[in-house]
Protein backbone atom coordinates (compact mmCIF):
# COMPACT_ATOMS: atom_id res chain seq x y z
CA UNK A 1 0.00 0.00 0.00
CA UNK A 2 1.15 3.37 -0.69
CA UNK A 3 2.50 5.99 1.79
CA UNK A 4 0.47 9.44 0.29
CA UNK A 5 -2.69 10.38 2.38
CA UNK A 6 -5.59 10.05 -0.18
CA UNK A 7 -8.16 12.59 0.57
CA UNK A 8 -6.14 15.06 2.00
CA UNK A 9 -7.51 17.67 0.10
CA UNK A 10 -10.62 18.10 -2.42
CA UNK A 11 -10.11 17.96 -6.21
CA UNK A 12 -9.47 22.16 -6.33
CA UNK A 13 -8.59 23.29 -2.72
CA UNK A 14 -8.62 27.29 -2.86
CA UNK A 15 -6.87 29.24 -0.51
CA UNK A 16 -5.53 32.92 -0.16
CA UNK A 17 -2.07 34.25 0.31
CA UNK A 18 -3.17 35.42 3.98
CA UNK A 19 -4.62 31.70 4.80
CA UNK A 20 -2.49 28.36 5.61
CA UNK A 21 -2.48 25.82 2.56
CA UNK A 22 -4.21 23.24 2.79
CA UNK A 23 -1.94 20.53 3.97
CA UNK A 24 -1.24 18.43 0.66
CA UNK A 25 0.52 21.91 -0.69
CA UNK A 26 3.12 21.37 2.09
CA UNK A 27 4.18 18.18 0.74
CA UNK A 28 3.88 18.66 -2.75
CA UNK A 29 4.09 15.11 -4.76
CA UNK A 30 5.69 14.55 -8.36
CA UNK A 31 3.20 15.08 -11.53
CA UNK A 32 0.60 17.06 -8.81
CA UNK A 33 -0.70 20.04 -10.62
CA UNK A 34 -1.66 23.59 -8.84
CA UNK A 35 -2.96 26.72 -10.59
CA UNK A 36 -1.59 29.98 -10.41
CA UNK A 37 -3.59 33.41 -9.48
CA UNK A 38 -3.04 34.22 -13.30
CA UNK A 39 -4.33 30.84 -14.16
CA UNK A 40 -1.42 29.47 -15.47
CA UNK A 41 -1.50 25.16 -14.57
CA UNK A 42 2.17 23.83 -13.40
CA UNK A 43 2.55 20.40 -12.63
CA UNK A 44 5.05 19.54 -9.74
CA UNK A 45 8.70 18.21 -10.85
CA UNK A 46 10.04 16.21 -8.43
CA UNK A 47 9.82 15.86 -4.45
CA UNK A 48 12.91 19.11 -3.76
CA UNK A 49 11.49 22.14 -2.77
CA UNK A 50 12.24 25.33 -0.43
CA UNK A 51 9.46 26.04 2.29
CA UNK A 52 9.18 29.28 -0.09
CA UNK A 53 8.72 28.08 -3.76
CA UNK A 54 7.84 25.11 -5.69
CA UNK A 55 9.77 23.63 -8.00
CA UNK A 56 7.51 22.62 -10.75
CA UNK A 57 6.91 23.41 -15.21
CA UNK A 58 4.63 25.66 -16.81
CA UNK A 59 2.14 22.92 -18.76
CA UNK A 60 -1.15 25.26 -19.35
CA UNK A 61 -1.60 29.32 -20.03
CA UNK A 62 -4.91 31.30 -21.00
CA UNK A 63 -5.22 31.45 -24.45
CA UNK A 64 -8.46 32.16 -26.20
CA UNK A 65 -7.23 30.47 -29.51
CA UNK A 66 -6.69 27.38 -27.01
CA UNK A 67 -8.47 23.88 -27.77
CA UNK A 68 -7.96 23.01 -23.85
CA UNK A 69 -11.33 24.09 -22.35
CA UNK A 70 -11.90 24.94 -18.31
CA UNK A 71 -15.52 26.20 -17.47
CA UNK A 72 -15.22 28.88 -19.91
CA UNK A 73 -11.58 29.55 -20.18
CA UNK A 74 -9.40 28.08 -23.05
CA UNK A 75 -5.82 27.13 -22.78
CA UNK A 76 -3.01 26.40 -24.76
CA UNK A 77 -0.67 23.55 -23.89
CA UNK A 78 2.72 25.17 -23.31
CA UNK A 79 4.72 21.95 -23.01
CA UNK A 80 3.79 19.69 -25.60
CA UNK A 81 6.41 16.76 -24.25
CA UNK A 82 8.53 17.13 -21.08
CA UNK A 83 11.98 17.59 -22.73
CA UNK A 84 14.61 19.90 -21.55
CA UNK A 85 14.49 22.02 -24.45
CA UNK A 86 10.61 22.37 -24.03
CA UNK A 87 11.34 23.44 -20.53
CA UNK A 88 13.89 25.90 -21.29
CA UNK A 89 11.17 27.56 -23.72
CA UNK A 90 8.57 27.84 -21.09
CA UNK A 91 11.09 29.67 -18.52
CA UNK A 92 12.25 31.90 -21.44
CA UNK A 93 8.47 33.00 -21.46
CA UNK A 94 7.73 33.26 -17.86
CA UNK A 95 11.29 35.21 -17.95
CA UNK A 96 9.86 37.88 -20.14
CA UNK A 97 6.06 37.74 -18.51
CA UNK A 98 5.88 36.65 -15.11
CA UNK A 99 9.52 37.47 -13.71
CA UNK A 100 9.23 36.46 -10.41
CA UNK A 101 8.12 32.77 -11.55
CA UNK A 102 11.92 31.98 -12.82
CA UNK A 103 14.53 31.84 -9.99
CA UNK A 104 18.03 30.43 -9.08
CA UNK A 105 18.55 27.24 -6.61
CA UNK A 106 20.57 28.03 -4.70
CA UNK A 107 20.25 23.77 -3.26
CA UNK A 108 20.58 22.55 -7.35
CA UNK A 109 22.60 25.35 -8.61
CA UNK A 110 19.93 25.57 -11.40
CA UNK A 111 18.10 28.32 -12.91
CA UNK A 112 14.33 27.30 -13.24
CA UNK A 113 10.22 27.74 -12.99
CA UNK A 114 10.03 27.53 -9.29
CA UNK A 115 6.96 29.38 -7.94
CA UNK A 116 6.12 31.30 -5.00
CA UNK A 117 3.46 29.68 -2.91
CA UNK A 118 1.71 32.35 -1.97
CA UNK A 119 0.97 32.71 -5.71
CA UNK A 120 -1.14 29.39 -6.02
CA UNK A 121 -5.32 29.59 -5.63
CA UNK A 122 -5.85 25.85 -6.01
CA UNK A 123 -4.03 22.75 -5.77
CA UNK A 124 -4.73 19.30 -7.15
CA UNK A 125 -4.01 15.99 -5.68
CA UNK A 126 -4.42 12.97 -8.23
CA UNK A 127 -5.43 10.42 -5.57
CA UNK A 128 -8.10 12.91 -4.37
CA UNK A 129 -9.15 13.45 -8.07
CA UNK A 130 -8.68 9.81 -8.92
CA UNK A 131 -11.10 8.71 -5.34
CA UNK A 132 -13.90 11.01 -6.66
CA UNK A 133 -14.02 9.65 -10.39
CA UNK A 134 -13.93 6.24 -9.15
CA UNK A 135 -16.85 6.79 -6.92
CA UNK A 136 -19.01 9.44 -9.42
CA UNK A 137 -17.70 9.31 -12.90
CA UNK A 138 -18.14 12.90 -14.57
CA UNK A 139 -18.05 11.67 -18.20
CA UNK A 140 -17.26 8.76 -20.43
CA UNK A 141 -13.61 9.55 -20.74
CA UNK A 142 -13.57 9.36 -16.46
CA UNK A 143 -15.42 6.37 -16.99
CA UNK A 144 -13.15 4.75 -19.37
CA UNK A 145 -10.40 5.74 -16.05
CA UNK A 146 -12.36 4.30 -13.39
CA UNK A 147 -12.11 0.90 -15.43
CA UNK A 148 -8.68 0.87 -16.87
CA UNK A 149 -7.41 1.14 -12.77
CA UNK A 150 -10.15 -1.53 -11.55
CA UNK A 151 -8.37 -3.47 -14.66
CA UNK A 152 -5.29 -2.76 -13.55
CA UNK A 153 -5.53 -2.85 -9.76
CA UNK A 154 -6.54 -6.76 -10.10
CA UNK A 155 -4.43 -7.74 -12.68
CA UNK A 156 -1.47 -6.65 -10.42
CA UNK A 157 -2.93 -7.49 -7.17
CA UNK A 158 -2.43 -3.65 -6.02
CA UNK A 159 -5.12 -1.58 -3.92
CA UNK A 160 -6.58 1.25 -6.37
CA UNK A 161 -5.65 3.81 -3.92
CA UNK A 162 -2.46 2.85 -4.94
CA UNK A 163 -3.07 5.10 -8.39
CA UNK A 164 -3.88 8.25 -9.46
CA UNK A 165 -4.74 10.62 -12.07
CA UNK A 166 -2.24 13.09 -13.76
CA UNK A 167 -2.53 15.52 -16.82
CA UNK A 168 -5.74 17.00 -18.15
CA UNK A 169 -8.31 14.75 -16.66
CA UNK A 170 -6.72 16.04 -12.89
CA UNK A 171 -7.55 19.35 -13.50
CA UNK A 172 -11.07 18.54 -15.37
CA UNK A 173 -9.43 20.20 -18.82
CA UNK A 174 -9.85 16.62 -21.03
CA UNK A 175 -11.34 16.38 -23.79
CA UNK A 176 -14.00 12.94 -24.70
CA UNK A 177 -12.20 12.75 -27.89
CA UNK A 178 -8.54 12.83 -28.10
CA UNK A 179 -7.31 12.96 -24.22
CA UNK A 180 -5.08 10.48 -23.53
CA UNK A 181 -5.39 8.87 -19.68
CA UNK A 182 -2.38 9.35 -17.56
CA UNK A 183 -1.98 6.98 -14.70
CA UNK A 184 0.50 7.47 -11.50
CA UNK A 185 0.82 4.64 -9.39
CA UNK A 186 2.53 5.13 -6.00
CA UNK A 187 5.36 3.11 -4.78
CA UNK A 188 8.57 0.78 -5.74
CA UNK A 189 6.62 -2.23 -4.80
CA UNK A 190 3.40 -1.04 -6.38
CA UNK A 191 5.30 -0.09 -9.60
CA UNK A 192 7.34 -3.29 -9.70
CA UNK A 193 3.95 -5.96 -9.53
CA UNK A 194 2.50 -4.10 -12.29
CA UNK A 195 5.27 -3.67 -14.52
CA UNK A 196 5.54 -7.59 -14.54
CA UNK A 197 1.41 -8.18 -14.81
CA UNK A 198 1.36 -5.89 -17.82
CA UNK A 199 4.26 -7.93 -19.36
CA UNK A 200 3.09 -11.24 -18.38
CA UNK A 201 -0.37 -10.20 -19.99
CA UNK A 202 0.64 -8.19 -23.10
CA UNK A 203 -1.70 -8.51 -25.96
CA UNK A 204 -4.43 -9.78 -23.78
CA UNK A 205 -7.80 -7.39 -24.05
CA UNK A 206 -8.86 -4.64 -23.75
CA UNK A 207 -4.95 -3.73 -23.16
CA UNK A 208 -3.02 -3.28 -26.29
CA UNK A 209 0.51 -2.42 -27.53
CA UNK A 210 1.04 0.09 -30.19
CA UNK A 211 1.63 -1.94 -33.89
CA UNK A 212 4.78 -2.05 -35.57
CA UNK A 213 3.91 1.43 -37.88
CA UNK A 214 3.05 3.33 -33.85
CA UNK A 215 6.37 1.94 -32.85
CA UNK A 216 8.89 2.76 -36.02
CA UNK A 217 7.07 6.45 -36.31
CA UNK A 218 8.02 6.93 -32.57
CA UNK A 219 11.49 5.57 -32.95
CA UNK A 220 11.83 7.67 -36.15
CA UNK A 221 10.60 10.78 -33.69
CA UNK A 222 12.77 9.73 -31.07
CA UNK A 223 15.88 9.50 -33.25
CA UNK A 224 15.07 13.07 -34.64
CA UNK A 225 15.04 14.85 -30.89
CA UNK A 226 17.74 12.88 -29.20
CA UNK A 227 21.61 11.11 -30.33
CA UNK A 228 19.90 7.87 -31.14
CA UNK A 229 20.06 5.81 -33.82
CA UNK A 230 16.39 4.43 -35.11
CA UNK A 231 17.40 1.08 -34.40
CA UNK A 232 18.13 1.76 -30.46
CA UNK A 233 15.03 4.30 -30.04
CA UNK A 234 13.26 0.71 -31.66
CA UNK A 235 14.86 -1.21 -28.73
CA UNK A 236 13.81 1.48 -26.57
CA UNK A 237 9.89 0.82 -28.11
CA UNK A 238 10.13 -2.54 -26.95
CA UNK A 239 10.74 -2.40 -23.17
CA UNK A 240 7.68 0.66 -22.80
CA UNK A 241 5.21 -1.53 -20.45
CA UNK A 242 3.59 1.70 -19.22
CA UNK A 243 2.46 3.28 -22.69
CA UNK A 244 -0.08 1.20 -24.45
CA UNK A 245 -3.99 1.20 -25.54
CA UNK A 246 -7.21 0.86 -23.19
CA UNK A 247 -9.78 -0.26 -26.01
CA UNK A 248 -9.14 2.27 -28.05
CA UNK A 249 -7.63 5.23 -25.75
CA UNK A 250 -4.30 5.53 -25.21
CA UNK A 251 -2.42 5.58 -21.87
CA UNK A 252 0.61 6.16 -19.88
CA UNK A 253 1.49 5.07 -16.33
CA UNK A 254 4.07 6.91 -14.27
CA UNK A 255 6.16 5.38 -11.01
CA UNK A 256 6.12 8.11 -8.76
CA UNK A 257 7.87 7.65 -5.09
CA UNK A 258 5.47 6.85 -2.19
CA UNK A 259 5.74 9.58 0.95
CA UNK A 260 7.84 6.77 2.79
CA UNK A 261 10.11 6.91 0.08
CA UNK A 262 11.19 10.06 -0.02
CA UNK A 263 13.80 10.55 2.40
CA UNK A 264 15.71 13.70 1.76
CA UNK A 265 15.23 17.16 2.51
CA UNK A 266 15.28 20.50 0.50
CA UNK A 267 19.16 21.91 1.47
CA UNK A 268 20.23 18.15 2.80
CA UNK A 269 22.82 18.46 0.08
CA UNK A 270 24.50 20.85 -2.24
CA UNK A 271 24.68 19.82 -5.95
CA UNK A 272 26.78 22.02 -8.49
CA UNK A 273 26.93 21.26 -12.40
CA UNK A 274 31.35 21.36 -12.86
CA UNK A 275 30.88 20.12 -16.83
CA UNK A 276 30.61 17.40 -19.60
CA UNK A 277 31.06 14.13 -19.70
CA UNK A 278 30.63 11.13 -21.84
CA UNK A 279 31.08 7.85 -19.55
CA UNK A 280 30.83 3.99 -20.06
CA UNK A 281 29.81 2.04 -16.76
CA UNK A 282 28.38 -0.84 -15.22
CA UNK A 283 24.85 -0.53 -14.22
CA UNK A 284 25.02 -2.12 -10.31
CA UNK A 285 21.08 -0.69 -9.16
CA UNK A 286 18.20 -0.08 -10.56
CA UNK A 287 15.76 0.20 -8.22
CA UNK A 288 14.83 3.91 -8.67
CA UNK A 289 15.15 3.53 -12.82
CA UNK A 290 11.86 2.71 -12.20
CA UNK A 291 10.96 6.90 -11.30
CA UNK A 292 11.59 10.31 -13.32
CA UNK A 293 13.90 11.02 -12.51
CA UNK A 294 15.54 7.82 -13.00
CA UNK A 295 18.49 6.58 -11.14
CA UNK A 296 20.88 3.95 -11.84
CA UNK A 297 23.83 2.96 -9.40
CA UNK A 298 27.04 2.43 -11.43
CA UNK A 299 30.63 1.24 -10.94
CA UNK A 300 33.35 0.85 -13.43
CA UNK A 301 33.07 4.02 -14.47
CA UNK A 302 35.24 4.62 -17.85
CA UNK A 303 35.35 8.17 -19.05
CA UNK A 304 35.04 8.88 -23.01
CA UNK A 305 35.00 12.31 -23.04
CA UNK A 306 34.97 15.75 -20.47
CA UNK A 307 35.35 15.56 -16.98
CA UNK A 308 38.22 13.46 -15.89
CA UNK A 309 37.04 13.46 -12.73
CA UNK A 310 33.58 11.79 -13.93
CA UNK A 311 35.58 8.31 -12.79
CA UNK A 312 34.07 9.24 -9.09
CA UNK A 313 30.75 9.41 -10.07
CA UNK A 314 28.36 6.51 -8.32
CA UNK A 315 24.76 7.13 -9.98
CA UNK A 316 23.72 8.57 -13.63
CA UNK A 317 20.41 10.36 -12.78
CA UNK A 318 18.01 10.76 -16.27
CA UNK A 319 15.34 13.74 -16.20
CA UNK A 320 14.43 12.65 -19.72
CA UNK A 321 11.32 9.98 -19.23
CA UNK A 322 12.95 8.15 -22.39
CA UNK A 323 15.58 6.80 -20.53
CA UNK A 324 13.90 5.69 -17.50
CA UNK A 325 13.97 1.98 -16.50
CA UNK A 326 16.38 1.03 -20.04
CA UNK A 327 19.11 -0.82 -18.42
CA UNK A 328 19.39 -3.69 -16.15
CA UNK A 329 21.89 -4.24 -13.90
CA UNK A 330 25.16 -6.14 -15.19
CA UNK A 331 24.49 -4.26 -17.92
CA UNK A 332 27.22 -1.93 -19.33
CA UNK A 333 25.66 1.12 -20.53
CA UNK A 334 27.29 4.66 -22.32
CA UNK A 335 25.81 8.29 -21.49
CA UNK A 336 26.69 11.52 -21.93
CA UNK A 337 25.30 14.68 -19.80
CA UNK A 338 26.41 16.82 -16.87
CA UNK A 339 28.85 15.80 -13.94
CA UNK A 340 27.30 17.09 -10.58
CA UNK A 341 28.96 17.33 -7.61
CA UNK A 342 27.41 16.14 -4.36
CA UNK A 343 28.46 18.40 -1.00
CA UNK A 344 31.41 19.40 -3.31
CA UNK A 345 32.33 15.94 -4.69
CA UNK A 346 32.09 14.79 -8.20
CA UNK A 347 28.88 12.21 -7.27
CA UNK A 348 26.95 11.74 -10.63
CA UNK A 349 25.87 12.23 -14.46
CA UNK A 350 22.56 14.52 -14.95
CA UNK A 351 21.32 13.25 -18.48
CA UNK A 352 18.52 16.07 -18.97
CA UNK A 353 20.22 19.01 -17.53
CA UNK A 354 18.36 22.38 -17.11
CA UNK A 355 21.96 23.86 -18.35
CA UNK A 356 21.58 21.58 -21.49
CA UNK A 357 24.67 19.72 -22.52
CA UNK A 358 24.69 19.56 -27.03
CA UNK A 359 24.25 15.75 -26.75
CA UNK A 360 22.29 13.88 -23.72
CA UNK A 361 21.63 10.32 -24.08
CA UNK A 362 21.59 6.98 -22.02
CA UNK A 363 21.96 3.41 -24.61
CA UNK A 364 23.17 -0.11 -23.46
CA UNK A 365 26.75 -0.94 -25.05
Amino acid sequence: MNDKNAGSVSQEASHTAKGPLPDKCNRPGDRDFFRTREGMFFCVAGHLHSPERYTAYLKYSPDSRGKWQNGAVAYRRELPYYHVRNVAHTLEYLQANFPDYVADCPVRGIRFSLIPRSSVVAYYDPQSRLASIMKNPGDALEQEAAELVGHLSELASIRRDAFGLTGSILIGMHNLEWSDIDLLVYGRDNARLLKQAIIRNQGVAPIGQPDYEQRLKWSRRVAERFPLSVDEAWAISGGRWNYGYFGKRYFSIHPVRSDAEVSEQYGDHIYRSVGEATIRAMVVRKDDAIFLPATYGVDNVEVLFGQADATQIAEIVSHEGLFCDIADEGCRIEAAGQVETIDGKPGRLIVGAASQCRREYIRPV
